[in-house]
């Protein structure tokens, strides 16, 4: 099986605190990790692959909006939501699409020095 580390075209950095952020008519969603080049998600229901996400990041991250599609989606277990309902709960890959040069340089400083490239 090929190791993910080798396919990614960018490293990604980790966020221990999943921030909450909102995705496609304001769905609340978990950051889990995040590249100059995509994200994953934590989130109840499915993604479909293919589909047009735009993935808007909260004000820590400085408001940023960018458009992204779904990669992959799986599900990986059921959770209860406040009220009782139980759904599922997936995980998806998200590869941004179309940035910006405004987008592209606000997501590298915001993931820091190493992801910066040079001019």
């Amino acid at each position: 099986m090929t190791d993910l580390r080798e396919r990614r075209a960018a490293p990604r950095t980790m966020l221990t605190d999943q921030p909450a952020v909102r995705v496609r008519e304001g769905r609340e969603v978990h950051l889990l990790d995040l590249s100059r080049d995509g994200a994953r998600i934590e989130h109840f229901d499915l993604l479909r692959p293919g589909s047009a996400v735009p993935l808007e990041l909260p004000p820590p991250f400085g408001s940023l909006a960018v458009p992204a599609k779904v990669v992959w989606c799986r599900v990986i277990g059921r959770k209860q939501r406040p009220g009782g309902d139980s759904h599922l709960v997936s995980r998806s890959g998200l590869r941004f699409a179309q940035l910006t040069d405004a987008q592209e340089a606000a997501l590298a400083w915001l993931l820091g020095p190493q992801h910066q490239t040079a001019a």
